[in-house]
C-alpha cells in the first residue's frame, strides 16, 4: 500500500483501542524477568562460550604484531581470533569505522582480538595477557583546533542554505545578536549494553543480537563476515535501550560470529562499559554561531546559524542547523555547517542527532534575542510562528500548532509569574524559570508486516520491527485490535525476527507511525480476504466486536478464518506528502531550577512539556517516552559530557561512574500534555512520533531557567558549577 494521499476517515479513527491508555503487554514478562534479552538466550542442552573483547591501547596507527600465545595456553581458552588473523573485512554500509580486521586502527578501543573461554572470568584473564605491539600515528581529538580546518562536506548532506540576503539584513537590523555556543561529546549509556549471541549450523548463522534495526543489521553483518544475507538470521526481539547507538552494527556481533566459527559452539559476546563510550558511537560535539537582527518589535529579519562538528574520515555531520531552516520564520536566512577530520571513536547517531544540540544553542540565543528587545520570550517566539517552510514559502506545514503548545504550557505553568533575572530567592535558593521550543521533523519509512487470523479468534502480528522500551508491542497490539474489530487480549505480536517482513524498526522518532501503518496496511489486506472468503461487499464491511458484519449478516471471527486461518500482508510505503508539505512535531518546554547561591549546585524543581505530535496511539506509552526523554534533556544540560584526552585520543570517563546521567529521582516533577490533534498529511494513523522531541529543547530550557535564576548566561554544555560560581552574589 501506498500513502500518498491525506487520510480520510478510516477504521483507525473509531478509536475504541488506539488512543486508549493500555497498559503494556510485554510489561508482566519484563518485571517477571521473562523477557529474553539478547545476552539472556539460553539453551540448557546447549553448552555456550564466552567471548571477550580485546580492545586497541592506541587512538592511530597500526598494529605490528600480537602475541596470544599466553593467551591460548590460560585456562578454559578455546579460541582467540585476532584482526590479524581475519585479515581486512568489508564494511558495512551504515559504518563508518572498520568494525574488525586487519592492522589499522582508526580510533582508541577499535576491537583487534577475541578471546574465547568455558567462561567469562576465563575469557577476561586471558583477554589481559596478549601482547600487542603497534606502530602509533599522531591524531587529531581537539574540535577547536581542527574546526580550522574544517570542510563544507558534499552536498548529500546538505549542509548549507540560504533565502534572501543574510549579510545586508543582519547589518541593518537594529537589534542583534552574535553569538558562540558549545555542546560535548556525549555517549548513548543504555542500560543494556551492546550484546550478541552466535550459532553456526554449517554455512548459516544464527544471531541474538541487540539491535533497533534487524534488516540494516542483517545485511551488514552478511556483507562483513562476507557471506549472504540470506545465511543470517537475526533475533532481537526485546532490547534494553539504544537511543541510536544500536541502529547499526556493532562490534559485539562480529566477533561473537568469528569465536563460534573458531571454537564450534555458540558464543556470548557483551561489550565491557567503557567499549561503549569509545568502541561503539556517540553525539558529536559541536560549536555553534548564531546570529539574529531583529526589528524592534521583534520581527526577525535576519537569521544564521553555523555549526562545527568533528568526525573520522568519511563520517557524516552532526546536523545541528536543521532545525533552524524550518522553526522561526524570518525572510533573511542562512545556516552552514562544516566538518572537521578527527581521530576519535564514531560519530553517529544519538536520540534526536542534529535538533538536540541545535536547539540547546538556538533556544539560548532565542532567549537572549527576548532580553535585548525587551520582549518576554513566549512573545518573541509567538510573534515569529510560521505555517509555512520559511525557506520555501510555498511549502506550507501539515499541521503545526508551536503556538497553542507555548500558550497553554505558560498557562499550566504559571508563566506570568516570572521574576526578572536574580530576582527571587528561598533561602538560599535562587529560583529562576525558563522556556524553550521543542521542534522535531516526522519521519517514515517503509514498514512491513504479516497479520494472521487463526480458527480460534486470535490475531497475530509478525514483524521484524523493534521494541526498544518504547512499547512497540502495545501499541502495534491496539492497531491490530482496531484495525480487525477485537479486544487487544486477543491479539499476539511477535517483533524483532529477520524470518518476518521488513519494518520501519526502531529510531528517528519514525518508529511507532510507521510501523503502525505497515502493519495498517497488513490488516487491510486480512480483511479483505476475510471479505472476500465470506462473500462480502468490502466497502461496507464492519469489523467490531470479535465479528464480521454486512448487511444483516454477522459472522464470528474465529468462524471466518476456517481450519486454515488466513493471513494479510503488506509493506506501507509513502508518496511524495512529506514533499509537498512540511512534516514536523511541536512542543513547549518548562522548567523550574533552584541554583545554590553559595556554591552553584543547580537542581530542577519541575518540568513540564506541552507536546503537538498529531495523534497519540498510547498516551502511557507516550508520556513515558516523553518524561524519560526529558530526563535525558537534564542530564544533557547539567552532567554528560564525554572528556577527551586530546593527548592519547579517547574518552577518558567512559563507564557509569564518571560519565554522569540524570536519574529520575534527580527531577520531583514532571507533567506531559498532549495536544489533542491529529494530522491526516502524516499516515493513516493521523500520529506522528514523540520519542525525541521530548528531548529537543529541554536542555535550553534549563539553561534559560539557571540564567533567569542567578543572572549568569552559560553558552557552553553542560552547566557545571564551575562556570556559575564566580557570578554569584558574594556571600559571607
Amino acid at each position: 500500500m501506498q500513502f500518498d494521499t491525506p487520510a480520510t476517515t478510516n477504521p483507525i479513527d473509531r478509536m475504541k483501542v488506539v488512543g486508549k491508555p493500555i497498559h503494556r503487554i510485554d510489561g508482566q514478562s519484563k518485571t517477571t524477568g521473562r523477557a529474553k534479552y539478547a545476552y539472556e538466550w539460553h539453551d540448557a542442552d546447549i553448552a555456550y562460550a564466552y567471548g571477550y573483547p580485546v580492545g586497541s591501547a592506541i587512538a592511530k596507527g597500526r598494529i605490528t604484531s600480537m602475541d596470544t600465545s599466553a593467551a591460548k595456553a590460560a585456562p578454559g581458552v578455546l579460541a582467540v581470533v585476532t584482526t590479524l588473523d581475519v585479515g581486512d573485512l568489508k564494511k558495512g554500509q551504515f559504518n563508518t569505522a572498520s568494525l574488525f580486521g586487519g592492522s589499522q586502527i582508526q580510533h582508541y578501543h577499535q576491537a583487534i582480538a577475541v578471546v574465547v573461554a568455558e567462561t567469562f572470568e576465563q575469557a577476561r584473564s586471558a583477554a589481559s595477557l596478549i601482547k600487542v605491539d603497534y606502530a602509533e600515528e599522531q591524531g587529531v581529538f581537539d574540535l577547536e583546533v581542527a574546526a580550522e580546518k574544517a570542510v563544507k562536506p558534499d552536498e548529500s548532506q546538505q549542509p548549507d542554505s540560504a533565502a534572501g540576503d543574510f549579510d545586508a539584513a543582519f547589518r541593518a537590523a537594529p537589534v542583534t545578536l552574535d553569538a558562540r555556543y558549545a555542546t560535548p561529546d556525549q555517549s548513548h549509556a543504555m542500560m543494556e549494553p551492546h550484546a550478541s549471541i552466535a550459532a553456526w549450523n554449517g554455512d548459516e548463522v544464527t544471531l541474538w543480537t541487540s539491535s533497533q534495526m534487524i534488516d540494516w543489521w542483517r545485511g551488514d553483518f552478511a556483507q562483513t563476515l562476507g557471506i549472504d544475507k540470506e545465511k543470517v538470521h537475526l533475533m532481537s526481539p526485546f532490547i534494553g535501550g539504544g537511543f541510536g547507538g544500536k541502529l547499526f552494527l556493532r562490534v559485539d556481533a562480529v566477533l561473537a560470529a568469528f569465536g563460534a566459527k573458531a571454537c564450534g559452539c555458540p558464543v556470548k559476546v557483551a561489550l565491557p562499559r567503557p567499549f561503549i563510550a569509545n568502541n561503539t558511537t556517540h553525539r558529536p560535539a559541536t560549536l555553534q554561531r548564531i546570529r539574529i537582527g531583529a526589528e524592534r518589535d521583534g520581527k526577525i529579519t535576519a537569521i544564521g546559524h553555523e555549526s562545527w562538528s568533528g568526525n573520522l574520515p568519511d563520517g557524516s555531520l552532526e546536523t545541528a542547523v536543521m532545525q533552524t531552516r524550518l522553526l522561526y520564520a524570518g525572510e533573511n536566512r542562512m545556516t552552514a555547517m562544516r566538518l572537521a577530520a578527527l581521530d576519535l571513536p564514531e560519530g553517529n547517531a544519538m536520540r534526536a542527532p542534529g535538533e538536540a544540540p541545535g536547539l540547546m544553542a538556538l533556544e539560548i540565543a532565542i532567549d537572549e534575542m527576548a532580553e535585548k528587545l525587551g520582549i518576554d520570550p513566549i512573545e518573541f517566539r509567538i510573534i515569529n510562528d510560521t505555517q509555512v517552510d520559511p525557506e520555501n514559502p510555498e511549502r506550507p506545514f501539515s499541521h503545526r500548532d508551536l503556538i497553542g503548545c507555548l500558550k497553554l504550557g505558560a498557562e499550566r505553568f504559571g508563566w506570568d509569574a516570572r521574576k526578572a533575572p536574580a530576582a527571587r530567592r528561598e533561602g538560599n535558593w535562587m529560583i529562576g524559570v525558563g522556556v524553550a521550543a521543542a521542534f522535531r521533523n516526522n519521519l517514515v519509512l517503509p514498514s512491513g508486516a504479516r497479520v494472521r487470523l487463526g480458527s480460534d479468534g486470535i490475531v497475530t502480528v509478525e514483524t521484524d520491527m523493534t521494541d526498544i522500551g518504547t512499547g512497540s508491542y502495545t501499541i502495534i497490539a491496539q492497531t491490530a485490535a482496531e484495525m480487525m474489530g477485537v479486544n487487544i487480549d486477543k491479539v499476539a505480536v511477535q517483533l524483532g525476527d529477520s524470518r518476518f517482513p521488513v519494518s520501519a524498526g526502531s529510531g528517528g522518532q519514525f518508529g511507532a507511525n510507521s510501523s503502525t501503518s505497515g502493519v495498517y496496511a497488513a490488516c487491510i489486506k486480512l480483511r479483505e480476504a476475510v471479505a472476500r472468503k465470506l462473500g462480502f461487499n468490502s466497502a461496507d464491511v464492519v469489523f467490531e466486536d470479535g465479528n464480521v458484519r454486512s448487511g444483516n449478516r454477522t459472522v464470528p471471527l474465529a468462524e471466518a478464518a476456517g481450519a486454515d486461518g488466513l493471513v494479510g500482508e503488506d509493506t506501507m510505503t509513502w508518496g511524495d506528502l512529506t514533499e509537498t508539505h512540511q512534516q514536523s512535531t511541536f512542543g513547549g518546554h518548562f522548567v523550574e531550577v533552584g541554583v545554590d547561591v553559595a556554591t552553584g549546585e543547580t537542581r530542577i524543581r519541575r518540568m513540564l512539556a506541552v507536546c503537538a505530535a498529531g495523534r497519540i496511539l498510547n498516551p502511557i506509552t507516550a508520556r513515558s517516552q516523553m518524561i524519560g526523554a526529558m530526563t535525558m534533556g537534564a542530564g544533557g544540560a547539567l552532567s554528560e559530557e564525554l572528556a577527551v584526552d586530546t593527548r592519547r585520543g579517547f574518552f577518558v570517563n567512559h563507564d557509569l561512574a564518571g560519565y554522569e546521567i540524570a536519574v529520575h529521582a534527580d527531577i520531583p516533577h514532571q507533567e506531559v500534555i498532549f495536544m489533542d490533534e491529529t494530522d491526516p498529511y502524516s499516515s493513516p494513523m493521523k500520529a506522528k512520533g514523540v520519542g525525541e522531541l521530548g528531548l529537543c529543547g529541554v536542555a535550553a530550557a534549563i539553561a534559560n531557567a539557571i540564567y533567569n535564576a542567578t543572572g549568569v548566561r552559560v553558552r557552553d554544555y553542560p552547566i557545571t558549577l564551575d562556570k556559575l560560581i564566580g557570578g554569584l552574589p558574594d556571600v559571607a
